[in-house]
């Protein structure tokens, strides 16, 4: 199929998927990730209406937001891989959205590089739900003081929690996983931080496998890339 209905596949599945658990469709953002995919069909995405786009690698990232800067309609930027100290000068400026935040070294230079372009950077706080050794990620024990601890950085704005999920071979295999992602979700977004007037929190769980229960089970961005593109072979 072609990249346009790709795009209305994944969509149809959102909108199933949301209205099963009661939900309203618009409330999930679909990123499509870009890792390793050509500029023309980035550009066809774009054209298909997905404009919210995520790249992993910085040195990948940067040519494709230079290629994209000036094309209508114009892509939001996520950043969704793990992120070297020394690479965020590179992307502070240029993308919406930071998801892979593990650290709060890494939390202290986004702050600083921020603060040195006086503005202000959204971040999302990474999980390692599943406690595997090969994933980053603060552990569930530990989010609560790590969010506190965010509060003392004023230009960083905590936007809500991510995680990676492992493989599954059917979606409500990570099902459990998760409920405890959407339970830290509701204890350090909206009651630890007491802000009533503040609904638009990030819980960026889900990819092309199991998005259908990410969905299910709370989250509002899913992070695609193989069930818009196809396979693709990474680099």
């Amino acid at each position: 199929m072609s990249i346009k209905e790709n795009v209305a596949a994944v969509r149809r599945q959102i909108e199933e998927s949301a209205k099963k658990s009661g939900r309203d469709p618009s409330e999930i953002k679909l990123i499509g990730v870009t890792k390793t995919v050509d500029i023309p069909q980035i550009k066809e995405l774009l054209l298909a209406g997905v404009t919210d786009l995520g790249e992993n690698k910085v040195q990948e990232f940067l040519p494709k937001y230079e290629a994209l800067k000036n094309f209508e309609p114009r892509p939001t930027w996520h950043f969704l891989g793990h992120l070297q100290r020394n690479k965020v000068k590179f992307i502070v400026d240029k993308v919406d959205l930071i998801h892979s935040v593990d650290s709060l070294s890494l939390a202290e230079e986004i702050n600083k590089r921020a603060e040195h372009m006086n503005r202000k950077v959204k971040i999302l706080t990474e999980v390692n739900i599943s406690g595997e050794i090969n994933k980053f990620g603060v552990s569930p024990s530990e989010v609560h003081d790590f969010v506190k601890n965010l509060a003392n950085m004023h230009n960083l704005e905590f936007s809500g929690l991510m995680c990676v999920a492992p493989f599954a071979e059917k979606p409500e295999q990570n099902v459990g996983l998760f409920s405890k992602m959407r339970n830290l979700f509701v204890d350090n977004c909206y009651i630890f931080l007491h802000n009533k007037h503040r609904t638009n929190f990030t819980l960026s769980m889900g990819m092309s496998g199991d998005f259908t229960a990410a969905i299910s089970s709370g989250s509002n961005a899913i992070r695609i890339g193989t069930a818009l593109f196809g396979e693709r072979s990474y680099k």
